[in-house]
């Protein structure tokens, strides 16, 4: 991957919509050029596929925190997969460590987030958790 591949990832990381004119002219290339590589990207593997951005995931929860949980025995599943249908859930990882998960948390009040972290410590074979609020987020990727 050269310098113009990594360019046309990042126009198409943009705009995945963009014209092959469009980006032809932002590369200084020609239209032929784009085409070709970004079928060869295709094809090898480092381009797998486009997504459509809708504009309540770019949004950012006014009060966001990353809840730490620690899991008594083997109910991880069961508890992941609870937590994935909390709507102020956006992400479970699972970890190594002191931690068995991190849960990303995202509301709309301080109030809110109150009363999912006390729903999460209530589940059974959640025996410890720690809580930290997001104040700013410094890099998205």
């Amino acid at each position: 991957m050269d310098d113009i591949d990594r360019k046309l990832i990042s126009e198409l990381r943009h705009d995945a919509r963009a014209s092959l004119s469009d980006l032809a002219l932002g590369l200084k290339v020609s239209r032929a050029t784009v085409r070709a590589r970004i079928d060869r990207l295709k094809q090898r593997g480092d381009i797998v596929g486009f997504s459509v951005v809708l504009k309540e995931d770019v949004q950012s929860d006014p009060v966001r925190g990353l809840m730490l949980i620690g899991i008594e025995g083997r109910g991880a599943e069961r508890i992941v997969r609870q937590l994935n249908g909390m709507p102020a859930v956006r992400a479970v990882h699972s970890t190594n460590g002191r931690w068995d998960l991190i849960v990303e948390l995202g509301t709309e009040t301080l109030e809110a987030l109150d009363k999912v972290l006390a729903q999460i410590r209530r589940l059974e074979g959640v025996t410890t958790s720690e809580t930290n609020l997001l104040l700013a987020t410094r890099k998205k990727s």
